[in-house]
């Protein structure tokens, strides 16, 4: 029997994606080459976005095309959200709420195509197991991410993530790092820390982030440079920039959502900080780490967000030292206390703040690059086979600061996993690095070393 899965939306699902396949794996189940060749076709779903049901009918009719006879189970955050929508979709056979997504064995006992879907979906707040999970980023095994944390107790008005995935929670430490020392043992190089509110982890256990922080820092089977994947401002303090900074693990390179650069657009998505206190983190993580890459998610189109108020975010941003932005257009989602808010934002006009302010984006990550030139730094390599703009292979990755590398594959070698390099010329996407010293093979484990 064989199986083949397709995630869609953040890192965390693919991670519990990679779970549940895997408890396919342990009952002698082989991953599919093939959609053709799958009995069962496992869909992960997304809720970020409006598109979800579109996105989702797409990808079962695609699959039913290829394979009429596949058994098609369909979970995730749009499964809790919208399971009826779900099993209206000809050719689903199961949909799985939060809390069943991970028992699928204990719902489905024969895969065998199904006339009507059946549905196992409890309420959300039903929802207060936590599983760990973790997934490779590339076929390389370079880069795992971890989960962490899940849910959230946050109520941002345009957010439909604690609908979906529940209320904050996490496990103890000691479960963390017994599986971080695990992917280690299984070679991955770098680890991110993943979680729907990393920063709020450990609440209901009496601990908090920097409590994980500390353990993994000072864990000395823990030898993969460690990486937070997304953190609150208002989360971000001032003892886990001190650790970060003086760590020779943990990158400096945080990711840390504003949304807007405009108070009163804050306000109305129910953000927990103003922009003075994002300004001060900023300034805070730079004055200990002037190398740190910083990136930022920022929504566009928010209702009520005027010209003015838009030209606010971008003033904002552009006077920011950070190092790249992720925008987002605004989406309107069903249950959530902004699509009853007025001053809607046309969808062209959303479009073009989207686009401005990916031009800024890119004007702040040649500045960054441009400043790390000289500079020497250790690159984790995740492609080896990238052909650069002359047609020559070339090794591309991601220093410790989040800086993309490309690296002459005839100076690099075979096999190299992380080498230390001199960042020489800046390009359109990437840093053109030369090698100083290739630090590990893949036959030959070590410790990365964090350059500061």
């Amino acid at each position: 029997m064989q199986i083949s899965a397709h995630t869609l939306g953040c890192k965390l699902n693919s991670a519990e994606t990679s779970t549940i396949v895997e408890q396919f794996r342990v009952r002698g189940w082989q991953t599919a080459g093939s959609t053709r060749e799958a009995d069962v076709y496992l869909l992960n779903t997304c809720s970020v976005t409006s598109n979800a049901e579109r996105e989702c009918r797409q990808i079962v009719r695609r699959v039913l095309r290829e394979n009429p006879d596949a058994f098609i189970a369909v979970t995730g955050c749009y499964a809790q959200l919208r399971p009826e929508e779900i099993a209206s979709i000809e050719g689903v056979d199961v949909v799985l709420g939060a809390k069943e997504k991970f028992d699928l064995f204990s719902f489905v006992q024969s895969f065998e195509k199904q006339q009507t879907a059946k549905i196992f979906s409890s309420p959300i707040d039903e929802a207060t197991d936590f599983h760990l999970a973790a997934t490779a980023d590339t076929s390389e095994r370079t880069r795992a991410f971890l989960k962490v944390q899940d849910g959230c107790d946050y109520t941002c008005s345009y957010c439909t993530i604690p609908m979906a995935r529940g209320a904050s929670r996490s496990t103890p430490i000691e479960n963390i790092l017994a599986e971080t020392r695990r992917l280690c043992a299984d070679g991955f190089r770098e680890i991110v820390l993943s979680g729907v509110n990393v920063g709020d982890y450990g609440k209901a256990l009496g601990l908090e982030f920097v409590d994980l922080v500390r353990a993994i820092d000072a864990d000395p089977e823990i030898t993969a440079r460690i990486r937070i994947s997304s953190i609150e401002p208002n989360l971000l303090t001032d003892e886990i920039i001190a650790i970060v900074a003086a760590s020779s693990k943990f990158c400096p390179h945080f990711h840390i959502p504003l949304q807007s650069g405009s108070d009163a657009v804050l306000r109305m998505m129910q953000r927990r900080y103003t922009t003075a206190m994002y300004r001060e983190r900023i300034e805070r993580v730079k004055t200990m780490m002037p190398h740190c890459g910083i990136g930022v998610d920022v929504i566009v189109g928010f209702p009520g967000e005027t010209d003015e108020l838009f030209a606010e975010t971008h003033r904002f941003l552009s006077e920011l030292n950070i190092s790249y932005l992720h925008v987002f257009s605004y989406s309107e989602r069903p249950d959530t206390k902004a699509v009853a808010l007025s001053g809607r934002v046309a969808n062209d006009i959303r479009k073009e703040r989207n686009a401005a302010l990916r031009i800024l984006s890119e004007k702040k990550r040649r500045a960054f690059y441009e400043h790390q030139i000289g500079q020497l730094r250790t690159a984790l390599i995740e492609d080896e086979t990238a052909c650069g703009r002359d047609g020559s292979l070339v090794a591309e990755g991601f220093t410790e600061n989040y800086v993309r590398v490309a690296i002459a594959r005839s100076e690099i070698g075979p096999d190299a996993i992380a080498a230390k390099v001199r960042l020489d010329a800046v390009g359109d996407e990437q840093v053109t690095a030369s090698i100083v010293e290739v630090l590990e093979r893949r036959s030959e484990p070590t410790l990365l070393p964090i350059l500061r």
